[in-house]
């Protein structure tokens, strides 16, 4: 889609028609409700209806968006048809490629978004809707806002910041440094969580699972770790976990299935649901990327996939030696051409017993040219599926920021010489690994931390590789025929991006 045809379909209008039963266009974009000049701001029961759409709008996740976040990591490989994202992964970029574009517009199709429901809550604000809780929807807004520039800029590194709902001001936005970005984030969560519910997201009785005031502590973490400012990591990570309402789930594999929706570990996490029934539609292409191109599902007639995302073999026999099962079975869906592959390292030929091409829940995934392993965070058991659904993945929610990554957040900070009161880099990462069948360690150093989080967010929305980078650490990217050098670390602008924004020319990645 070209700029100027995004641009269009942003230009949010002010005001709409609010038809009886406003709850059920909470899935309706809001450029889709009928517009109107004369809106009655002092109808406030309407404007809920603003901030459904603001949820509907962050819980879009389009597919192409999450390899472009996530592809470049040693922990995952591309599987699919994508030939540039296979150059992605191997530090070859090419600015013509459409998934930087399309990732591109999406993020910031969904900010321009919110910044439009937000000055549409002022106005109800201004009509006389209470205060606090009209503070307490813009606030949210302002975490999916921050959350979503975050990404933006570890993708491009120098970027805009819109600041109102109008794209055609992208013209005249200058372009803000990586750190200003980050500096900017933080300042926007200490606006917001002053207004914001002090519960877990699953608490709340308004929105269940809806942001709260630990979701935008945990958006401020992240952007003080890429700082490098990390007292104020541990002081946000040690708010969090003072706070006692939080846990981690204590079954790892179960965490990422439909018993772990909305769990007292969730922060944040995009919601789906076929509402119990037989028939109606989810976000079918999301889980259509992750699913397995030829399997033998124990439900008869339930669907696949395409089979894109597949775990590295590095990450594999990074497990193995670990003596890990629990996480790796979770997170690789093994092929028998896969355990032959590992197989055929002298290092590896004897696997322990319980590694098969059958899923504890009676799934078996056969071989495909296309890879050797599947990405078991996003799988769904067939018998998880609703009874007359047969569609991969449908009614499992997609995961964002647990607790789990609060705990080593903090242990990360503490081991690069941050302070706390709350508790120990030890204590925070053998809760991790407690619960994921591991023994205790002592004296924790920065390396075993992030080799935690290598462990426990394995093909998860890239972190492993910001990690690495953030600390400099890349030698672990040059792996399986890569090479990577510190100009990789960013992607250049889309073709189509420098084309329309002059201003980003100046600050071009090479």
């Amino acid at each position: 889609m070209k700029i100027h045809q995004k641009l269009t379909i942003l230009g949010l209008a002010t005001a709409f028609i609010l038809p009886t039963g406003c709850t059920d266009l909470l899935d309706e974009p809001l450029q889709n409700v009928q517009r109107v000049e004369e809106t009655d701001y002092t109808q406030t029961e309407n404007m809920m209806l603003l901030v459904y759409g603001a949820y509907a709008e962050l819980n879009e996740l389009q597919w192409e968006s999450f390899p472009t976040i996530s592809v470049r990591g040693d922990d995952v490989n591309p599987a699919g048809d994508q030939e540039a994202l296979t150059r992605t992964d191997l530090f070859e970029y090419d600015r013509n490629f459409w998934l930087y574009n399309s990732t591109w517009l999406n993020l910031y199709s969904d900010i321009i978004y919110w910044h439009g429901a937000m000055e549409e809550i002022l106005k109800y604000q201004e009509a006389g809707a209470d205060l606090a809780q009209t503070n307490q929807y813009i606030a949210e807004l302002k975490v999916m806002r921050s959350f979503e520039l975050l990404i933006l800029a570890r993708l491009w590194e120098n970027i805009l910041i819109p600041t109102s709902s109008q794209p055609r001001d992208l013209y005249n936005v200058e372009v803000s440094s990586f750190e200003e970005v980050m500096q900017h984030i933080s300042e926007q969560m200490d606006e917001a969580i002053p207004n914001l519910a002090t519960v877990r997201p699953n608490q709340r009785t308004d929105i269940p699972g809806g942001i709260s005031r630990y979701t935008a502590l945990a958006v401020k973490a992240m952007a003080n770790l890429e700082l490098g400012n990390y007292q104020a990591v541990a002081d946000a990570t040690g708010e969090i976990i003072a706070n006692g309402n939080f846990a981690l789930m204590d079954d790892y594999y179960q965490l990422f299935k439909i018993p772990g929706k909305l769990s007292n570990e969730s922060l944040l996490e995009l919601q789906y649901s076929d509402y119990g029934t037989a028939t109606g539609t989810v976000n079918r292409y999301l889980w259509d990327f992750f699913g397995p191109a030829s399997w033998a599902p124990a439900v008869s007639g339930a669907g696949g996939g395409w089979g894109f995302w597949e775990p590295s073999s590095t990450y594999v026999k990074f497990m193995l030696d670990r003596g890990e099962r629990e996480r790796l079975e979770t997170t690789v869906l093994f092929t028998p051409d896969g355990i032959v592959a590992i197989q055929s390292d002298p290092d590896y030929a004897t696997l322990p017993s319980w590694v098969s091409n059958t899923s504890p829940d009676g799934d078996v995934f056969n071989n495909h040219p296309r890879y050797k392993f599947l990405s078991g965070k996003f799988y769904l058991p067939s018998n998880q599926l609703t009874e007359g659904r047969f569609t991969y993945g449908e009614n499992k929610n997609f995961s964002v920021i647990r607790y789990s990554e609060i705990l080593l957040m903090h242990a990360e900070a503490l081991t690069s010489g941050a302070a706390s009161s709350v508790m120990s880099a030890d204590e925070a990462v053998n809760l991790v690994r407690s619960r994921a069948g591991m023994n205790a360690l002592s004296g924790v150093t920065l390396d075993q931390v992030l080799d935690e989080k290598y462990a426990e967010f394995g093909t998860e929305w890239g972190i492993r590789f910001f990690d690495l980078v953030r600390h400099g650490k890349t030698s672990a990217l040059s792996y399986e025929g890569r090479t990577f050098s510190e100009s990789d670390r960013y992607l250049p602008y889309p073709l189509e991006q420098l084309d329309i924004l002059p201003q980003l020319a100046e600050f071009e990645n090479p």
